[in-house]
């Protein structure tokens, strides 16, 4: 199979050029051959106004191309001066290092960046952010001048996305190209300067930012428009199948929460990190039980103190970690999605693998999850489809109520409309759907609803018709709307 199908791409020295795409458009491909990982069939590579026939890791290194990943590479029992200095040691192998000239360097590669680090801390102590900076200043120190930022900011808050697109636009005043690949469309608008779009590995079209707006940017990726990605239809709401009367836990910080969710409605929940939102869900589930307060499942006050009791009252739950908490990435497909519903592929006590395997095709099918068997391990997948695997493992239980933490993060455009999509189905099936999501145009696209949290507490809800970034915004800071 043909991965790329000739791209055409350029980056000018003091550039940001966006890379966008779905997964499996030929992005990373394209990134391997650049960074001399893999090697192209056809084609020519230019750097610097030289053309370049043989391009593997040390020669690309040379050539000053560095990447940086969405998980930083770094030595986590090095400091951050050893970390930098990695990529420079080779060439003094018999050398006495010079710890003091090391760590001066490290400080000046640091604050060339705005990154007031401590070059004698280990990297184990460093927060996902600083480990970014880390690497920034570790390829600066290698004299790159193209930079390739493969989704960095998929970890990080808002602040401190803030934080990294102002370093990237300060590198990019010193002269550096940058690559920067993103599925968060407001990233790419915020700083980039081209954006070039690839589809079935194909690069479709290249524009400046002022010549496309995000609906444009959509079609282009996917062919369809940009509404397809909130799918928000009309339901007739049922019954309420979840509330909760007061329901508070010391231990995560939740305080007296009310609220009810109906058969059929999509609740979005918001607030900034820190307000309480995964708390909540983890009480609603059972991980950490509530204090005092009342849970109603469909009616009934239930007593939910671990997850199987919520499993069996028919409660699912999505975590925001779907690596560590959502998926086993090294077990199979079949595994992962008949893991909440072990008894119906079991006999005498055993798996059935063929029910297993069975159940997990079904699956496979009707949330249009792209893998080459159920056999096949989650960790092959891309992220959207892993996503699509977590939600068939809760989608096993029939649930009444399924908590949906972060439900596309990290996912491309394409896969996010067809989340939406699946969640619409749902709801019109009559599930009670609690939407938690860093992203106002998600909440603003798919809920019924919004409750808002702040400081462990519900702020307030404000119903759909109502609902602005505005609105939202302004319980989630106490300020006046």
């Amino acid at each position: 199979m043909r991965a790329l199908r000739g791209i055409t791409f350029d980056l000018q020295p003091a550039e940001v050029h966006a890379l966008v795409g779905e997964n499996g458009a030929g992005k990373s491909t394209f990134i391997r051959i650049l960074t001399g990982a893999e090697t192209a069939d056809s084609g020519s590579l230019v750097v610097g106004g030289r053309a370049v026939h043989q391009l593997d890791p040390a020669s690309a290194r040379a050539l000053g191309i560095a990447a940086i990943y969405q998980h930083p590479v770094l030595f986590p029992g090095l400091t951050v001066a050893e970390n930098i200095a990695l990529p420079l040691d080779g060439s003094h192998r018999f050398r006495r290092v010079d710890w003091s000239a090391r760590r001066r360097s490290a400080v000046q590669l640091l604050e060339q960046i705005g990154a007031g680090i401590d070059p004698r801390r280990d990297v184990a102590t460093l927060s996902m952010p600083e480990r970014q900076l880390v690497e920034i200043a570790k390829a600066i120190g290698a004299n790159a001048r193209i930079l390739i930022m493969d989704e960095p900011t998929a970890s990080l808050t808002d602040r401190e996305i803030d934080q990294l697109l102002g370093v990237i636009r300060r590198l990019r005043a010193t002269g550096v190209g940058i690559i920067y690949i993103s599925h968060k469309l407001e990233e790419i608008f915020a700083v980039a300067d081209r954006i070039t779009v690839l589809r079935d590995g194909e690069s479709i079209a290249t524009r400046r930012r002022d010549e496309i707006d995000a609906g444009e940017l959509v079609r282009l990726m996917i062919g369809r428009e940009l509404a397809v990605v909130y799918p928000k239809r009309t339901v007739a709401l049922g019954p309420v199948s979840l509330e909760l009367r007061g329901v508070s836990n010391r231990v995560r910080g939740v305080r007296d929460i009310s609220l009810a969710v109906r058969r059929g409605e999509i609740l979005g929940v918001a607030g900034l990190v820190g307000s309480g939102r995964t708390e909540l869900a983890e009480t609603i589930f059972g991980l950490t039980p509530c204090d005092t307060g009342e849970i109603v499942v469909n009616g009934v006050q239930a007593a939910v103190h671990s997850p199987s009791d919520a499993i069996r009252l028919g409660i699912g739950y999505v975590p925001e970690d779907r690596q560590q908490h959502g998926v086993i990435a090294s077990m199979s497909i079949a595994a992962n999605t008949t893991l909440g519903n072990l008894a119906a592929v079991s006999r005498g006590g055993l798996i059935d693998r063929r029910a297993e395997q069975q159940a997990a095709a079904s699956w496979v099918d009707q949330l249009r999850i792209k893998a080459t068997s159920v056999l096949a391990p989650v960790d092959s997948l891309s992220g959207g489809n892993q996503q699509k695997v977590a939600l068939a493992r809760w989608l096993s239980i029939a649930p009444a109520v399924l908590i949906l933490d972060e439900p596309t993060q990290g996912v491309d455009i394409g896969a996010k409309a067809e989340i939406h999509e699946i969640m619409e189905r749902l709801a019109e099936s009559g599930v009670a759907i609690v939407m938690i999501s860093s992203e106002l145009p998600e909440l603003l696209g798919m809920a019924d609803r919004i409750a808002v949290m702040r400081r462990g507490r519900l702020a307030g809800i404000v119903d759909r018709d109502r609902a602005t970034p505005q609105s939202v915004m302004a319980l989630a800071l106490d300020h006046a709307a």
